[in-house]
């Protein structure tokens, strides 16, 4: 007995635990957060590339017509920061600034009484930052100052309402005003100092 016993090798105490192959949970979790972190570098790869001037081009021919123009204007609102000069392209693009301003107005109605969906605030929305593109780029700035775009953000500012598609447009429209608050250009200080814009921005 005592002979057996001290020819039996002692266990390896650096040795794992589970030598093993994985259990079959562990595979499975293993795979869907591979899979889900591969989706999510996908996905980041998808929202960083660069967009063809061809397929800005396209966007800004489709706001032209109302069954495209919805479409149109999320991409190009989504797209905004990684286009260089997309201001300078829908401000000499024919009818492209009129569409914009079609689209602000166009939600008038529905601010007294306060009924503005939130489909109808996130359209709007989108309009509302390719302005906010326009007014941030130095060769549209005062081109967009001296057409007085500007004016046509009162009524969203003024708003009483606490609802989220009310919010969400006083906060697109004052990006709007900061995006022109941030230059100290004469031309800009003396708009803002000669309208109501400064006082309902406090608001």
């Amino acid at each position: 007995m005592a002979s057996s016993t001290s020819s039996t090798p002692s266990p390896n105490p650096i040795a794992p635990m589970n030598s093993g192959p994985p259990s079959a949970g562990t595979t499975g979790q293993t795979s869907n957060n591979s899979s889900a972190n591969s989706g999510q570098q996908q996905l980041m790869g998808t929202n960083d590339a660069p967009v063809s001037p061809e397929r800005i081009a396209c966007w800004i021919t489709e706001l032209l017509s109302s069954n495209t123009r919805e479409n149109a204007l999320m991409e190009l609102s989504r797209k905004r920061e990684k286009v260089l000069d997309l201001a300078v392209l829908l401000w000499h693009s024919f009818g492209s600034v009129a569409v914009l301003l079609h689209e602000v107005i166009s939600v008038y109605p529905y601010i007294t009484p306060p009924t503005l969906t939130a489909q109808q605030s996130n359209r709007v929305c989108n309009a509302l930052a390719l302005l906010q593109c326009i007014a941030s780029h130095p060769e549209t700035r005062s081109l967009f100052i001296q057409a007085n775009i500007p004016l046509f953000l009162y009524p969203f500012l003024n708003t009483k309402s606490s609802t989220r598609p009310f919010e969400y447009l006083r906060l697109t429209s004052l990006g709007v005003i900061g995006a022109l608050v941030k230059t100290d250009e004469t031309e800009v200080i003396n708009f803002l100092l000669t309208t109501e814009i400064i006082p309902l921005s406090l608001r």
